[in-house]
């Protein structure tokens, strides 16, 4: 499946701490996300799925998260239906093993494009 990952308008990656969080853009938005930061090879922090506003919400609050936050921070998202949602959110943990958070839904995995291979 292939999914259309956000970037800025300036078509570069969300920082996390800094793009604004209640731009009209995010209302009622639901999908996929990942955050990931910047340096060594395996990267990605988290991945997930929901809201969006609501999720990165929390996830900015989260010690977990925030501990790599010297690194930079960003931040993605697709918006996708429910129904694809674990599936998709199974094959981004298997693929790029996110730092933070263990528990996945019960789903078959379904394959889609990664962000930056478009």
């Amino acid at each position: 499946m292939h999914v259309t990952w956000i970037k800025s308008a300036t078509n570069t990656w969300c920082n996390f701490y800094l793009f604004n969080l209640d731009h009209a853009d995010l209302d009622g938005v639901e999908g996929v996300y990942l955050i990931w930061h910047s340096g060594e090879s395996n990267n990605t922090v988290y991945v997930g799925q929901g809201n969006i506003r609501d999720r990165l919400t929390q996830h900015r609050a989260d010690p977990n998260i925030k501990a790599y936050a010297e690194s930079g921070l960003y931040v993605t998202w697709a918006s996708v239906d429910q129904q694809y949602r674990d599936g998709i959110e199974v094959y981004l943990a298997l693929m790029l093993s996110p730092k933070v958070g263990s528990r996945l839904p019960d789903a078959d995995p379904i394959l889609v494009n990664l962000p930056g291979k478009e």
